[in-house]
């Protein structure tokens, strides 16, 4: 289970082996890491709807082999957003499913377009046309696929999943395929001001206008970064909850972690470092916050934080579905992308010309009055997505990681660094060992309701269910791969040497490389 894969020049890892052949063609005809990762991309949007697709969003840090810049394609709510309509109607919080009020505008095409603008050597026909052709000639569907095909199919839209009942069945998405086709040939406006802008603006009866869709919704925005275990950890800004991630690398940098992750202590330090750095999240996360990772707030929380008892938060201290995928080029590029319908097929509404099903993004903001991330015109929803990119004091690229998992994605990717960079697990290792979350009780997106009532679920048993549970906490056994993420890894090692795993999770991942 612990395989790692090696290669000299090129490494392709993701959770689907047709999107990471795809991928490392592109490398092998002279592309960059940014023009394989599209094309990965591209066919994850059209084999595995049940994790992202042309409906989601998507963000993606870049190592251009000196300097690592940050892209932020989340989508805006539309001109129609009305959160006083939304309370009227009885609401309390963001509609989860069936709504397209929660589908703000799909970010996707358009990260796609500045990453290609920036960082792109082939043309987009070029790196589109592997998905093109599983779209119009058809796919075997995968076996994760199949558990949500059929309620998909039920939806106003769904019917290219009518004909998925095991895996292995031939999947057909003809309206997919025309949306990549209007891309290739057309940009970014052949997709938003095309076939699938007009359908999105008659489904949304009002919600958005074409000036929603006219505007590029990406943005190459600063990073975010903290130094752990002798490295640069680096993660997306607001609106992003990366910083969770960094600060809780930052609080566990300080305590005294034992040798060995098997060690109940291990796992009970860094879930108390996982719950003191995001039990406020609801209240601070938005997508103008500022001075998250404060070193005096970091100072302070680590303090609260105790080896031989669960803390008790008290107040504020003042499974979603995505997919991850990350490319290294034989130039040193590296990109760490995720990508993403929130949850499932995300709000299980389609858009109906072409079948695409939008994302429920939306489901981040706020419908009380005056909340910073209230749900407004133009407005972007705190977002679960976390990239990850390491690189070493010299500044040059140790590692791209990521993982899917809604809530729980800072959680998990805090795991696997620690053991990657301070336990020297070597990457497949690192992601196939069991793992804990803080459990959710629900979507998935609900961690921070009520932190100190999270029970810590545990990952086939983890091996520390009694030692935690003699620390304070509640404890649930998981079977292995239960919610617990789809997490990719490659590193580049000191002599240049490519080392990288696909989850095992993930059941059809791959990471390949030449």
């Amino acid at each position: 289970m612990h395989n790692t894969r090696y290669a000299p020049s090129g490494m392709v890892c993701s959770v689907d082996h047709l999107a990471s052949a795809a991928g490392l063609a592109m490398l092998e005809r002279g592309g960059s890491a940014a023009d394989a990762a599209i094309a990965a991309n591209a066919v994850l949007a059209v084999v595995a709807p049940h994790m992202c697709g042309l409906g989601g969003d998507l963000f993606a840090l870049v190592h251009d082999g000196a300097t690592v810049t940050a892209l932020n394609a989340s989508g805006r709510a539309g001109s129609g957003a009305d959160p006083a309509r939304l309370r009227a109607e009885g609401h309390t919080r963001m509609p989860h499913l069936h709504d397209i009020r929660s589908a703000t505008v799909p970010g996707c095409v358009d990260g796609w377009a500045a990453l290609h603008g920036r960082h792109g050597r082939l043309p987009m026909a070029e790196l589109l046309a592997p998905a093109i052709r599983l779209a119009s000639a058809g796919f075997p569907a995968s076996p994760l696929m199949v558990a949500g095909a059929a309620n998909a199919a039920r939806r106003p839209g769904g019917g290219d999943f009518a004909s998925v009942r095991a895996a292995g069945d031939r999947v057909t998405r003809p309206g997919v395929a025309r949306a990549l086709q209007a891309v290739a040939g057309h940009g970014r406006d052949g997709f938003y001001l095309g076939e699938f802008g007009q359908g999105l603006i008659e489904a949304g009866a009002g919600e958005y206008v074409e000036a929603d869709l006219a505007a590029p919704g990406a943005d190459w925005v600063e990073p975010l970064r903290t130094r752990a275990h002798g490295h640069d950890v680096w993660s997306m800004p607001p609106n992003s909850q990366g910083y969770l991630l960094l600060m809780s690398l930052a609080i566990a940098e300080g305590l005294d972690l034992p040798a060995s992750p098997s060690h109940a202590v291990w796992a009970h330090l860094l879930a108390e470092s996982a719950r003191i750095a995001g039990h406020d999240r609801l209240d601070v996360l938005h997508e103008d916050a500022k001075d998250l990772l404060d070193p005096a707030e970091i100072t302070r929380r680590r303090s609260r934080i105790d080896s031989r008892s669960r803390l008790r938060l008290g107040g504020p201290v003042q499974d979603g579905d995505t997919t991850y995928l990350c490319v290294v080029d034989g130039d040193g590029m590296g990109v760490s992308l995720i990508q993403s319908n929130a949850s499932g097929f995300g709000s299980m509404v389609f858009e109906p010309r072409t079948g695409i099903n939008l994302h429920n993004r939306g489901i981040g903001f706020s419908l009380k009055p005056g909340h910073p991330a209230e749900y407004g015109p133009g407005r972007r929803p705190p977002h679960t997505l976390t990239p990850a990119l390491i690189t070493r004091p010299d500044g040059s690229l140790r590692s791209v990681v990521g993982t899917m998992g809604g809530d729980a994605q800072p959680q998990i990717l805090l795991q696997v660094i620690t053991r990657l960079l301070r336990h020297g697990e070597e990457p497949g290792r690192a992601i196939a060992a069991p793992r804990w979350r803080l459990g959710t009780g629900g979507t998935g997106f609900d961690t921070w309701d009520a932190p100190d009532d999270a029970v810590l679920d545990l990952e086939g048993g983890g091996g520390w269910s009694d030692g935690l549970a003699a620390l304070g906490h509640r404890v649930a056994a998981l079977p292995y791969g239960s919610s617990f993420g789809h997490a990719h890894l490659i590193d580049v090692r000191p002599d240049g040497m490519l080392a990288g795993a696909a989850d095992p999770r993930s059941l059809v991942g791959a990471a390949i490389g030449r």
